[in-house]
């Protein structure tokens, strides 16, 4: 058994709260941004793909930097934030903040397939039976999308936990403060005999990654034997 300190398991307890944050905060804005995506017609629609898609091509380390002269002290974000006595950078939160970023493309992928997927005539016959846009996202979109939104929120949660190049740079590499498991294993990694302590922070990520694909997995297929 690894002789784990207390910021090892601190590593392990911020990675998850880091992933489980992240997902929730991106959930309905997610939602939002696949429904506008795959029901409504607009001209800036265009853009608005590049802007979601856009963290899939670039390098976390840049996605890290830009937050960073965003939510620093001379940045416009970092000075709303400053006057109003919070701190993000170099905090869990901005590690939270990285996540969503990294992460959010995954998700509103996964809501949209599972959106594009849906009979539009349900979506009509509701309207056609009187129920508003609202009544009709809550009982045919938002039911008909749920396969969609679970493997988003489980795609995002394993990305949030992985993260490493965006959460550096804004976060930093503080041991009990913002270090997640990536960080230490990196730190361990280029300590004099940290090989078996990085080993074995990696086989920790490796069984709760399996464990969420596995949940995934009995999850989809429960759904499928209800239908």
């Amino acid at each position: 058994m690894p002789n784990f300190t207390p910021n090892d398991y601190a590593a392990i307890l911020l990675s998850l709260k880091v992933a489980v944050t992240a997902t929730l905060i991106s959930l309905p804005l997610g939602f939002a941004t696949a429904y506008l995506m795959t029901f409504k017609k607009f001209k800036a629609k265009i853009i608005l793909d590049v802007l979601v898609n856009l963290p899939l091509t670039l390098p976390p380390v840049v996605i890290g930097y830009i937050l960073l002269i965003l939510l620093g002290r001379h940045g416009f974000i970092g000075r709303l934030m400053s006057a109003a006595g919070i701190q993000i950078i170099f905090t869990w939160k901005a590690a939270v903040i990285a996540t969503v970023v990294v992460g959010f493309p995954l998700l509103v992928r996964s809501i949209r397939i599972g959106m594009e997927s849906i009979d539009k005539t349900l979506i009509d016959a509701s309207r056609t039976l009187g129920a508003g846009w609202f009544d009709s996202l809550l009982t045919i979109i938002a039911p008909l999308s749920l396969r969609g939104i679970i493997a988003g929120a489980l795609l995002m949660f394993a990305r949030g936990l992985g993260e490493f190049g965006a959460t550096v740079i804004v976060a930093g590499n503080i041991p009990g403060v913002t270090q997640t498991i990536p960080l230490a294993i990196y730190e361990y990694s280029g300590a004099p005999h940290g090989d078996s302590m990085a080993l074995a922070l990696c086989i920790i990520s490796i069984c709760i990654s399996v464990a969420v694909l596995i949940f995934h997995e009995w999850l989809a297929e429960r759904m499928t034997r209800r239908d």
